[in-house]
């Protein structure tokens, strides 16, 4: 399964990532750190789902001047 997440970086210098689709996050001191721990949470959020193929989504970013 693919799953969408964008990680930031707290004040504290722990990163938090979160899943775009489920609202699932987690945290660590490291990035890798983060996303092993999401990865771990989002095995437990789908353990008892059926298995959903998925296409991989397109992230870029913008810069908006207002």
């Amino acid at each position: 399964m693919l799953c969408s997440v964008y990680v930031t970086q707290e004040d504290t210098g722990w990163y938090v990532a979160n899943d775009i689709a489920t609202g699932v996050a987690s945290q660590g001191e490291t990035y890798d750190t983060a996303i092993s721990n999401l990865r771990e949470a989002l095995e437990l959020y789908y353990e008892d789902e059926p298995v959903v193929k998925t296409k991989p989504a397109m992230f870029t970013t913008l810069e908006v001047f207002a």
